[in-house]
């Protein structure tokens, strides 16, 4: 899956406008999608245009475009936390189906732009989802940074935001912005 690149859609991506809470469908979990569809296709090619263009964004899930389907990007090859990385990919209808070794680590989200929160997720996790375009169901077995950001966006897709996993209001932070 590590030489998977956008340019195998074959449709060039359109950026979109990343939706804010508490739009609705960030709180409504999303629906399967066909991963052959040319809308799946689109959509897909549609989110790594988006992530690319926005700046510290490592991942990006459909229903931050206002589309409420299980389809999301990563990319946390630039992120001076990632361990391992698999380059871009998206994925559809992905699923964790191993995890183990929780930490607590800070996240934000382009979704809330103003907060930053400490939320506990899996440092080791094994995710099952289908490729758009070809279908093809693949297994991305990863750890620390770039296991947190897949849980993120999985977590998008379900309908959650990392607020809701939050610890409580004591974790939760206004977002620094430097000048």
């Amino acid at each position: 899956m590590s030489s998977w690149t956008e340019d195998e859609l074959g449709v060039p991506g359109r950026v979109l406008p990343v939706v804010r809470a508490p739009e609705p469908v960030l709180s409504t979990a999303g629906a399967d999608v066909d991963p052959t569809s040319p809308e799946t296709v689109q959509l897909a090619a549609d989110l790594v245009a988006t992530m690319r263009v926005s700046p510290g964004c490592v991942g990006l899930a459909a229903p931050q475009v206002g589309v409420s389907a299980r389809v999301f990007c990563v990319d946390v090859s630039e992120h001076p936390k990632t361990r391992t990385g698999h380059g871009t990919f998206v994925l559809c209808n992905a699923e964790v189906v191993e995890s183990s070794r929780n930490e607590k680590a800070r996240e934000g989200c382009m979704s809330v732009p103003d907060l930053t929160g400490d939320v506990k997720r899996a440092s080791r996790i094994v995710v099952r989802g289908a490729l758009p375009g070809t279908g093809e169901v693949v297994t991305v077995t990863t750890d620390a940074f770039e296991a947190r950001a897949l849980q993120h966006e999985i977590d998008h897709c379900a309908g959650l935001l990392f607020l809701d996993r939050a610890a409580g209001a004591h974790a939760i932070y206004a977002r620094k912005t430097y000048l």
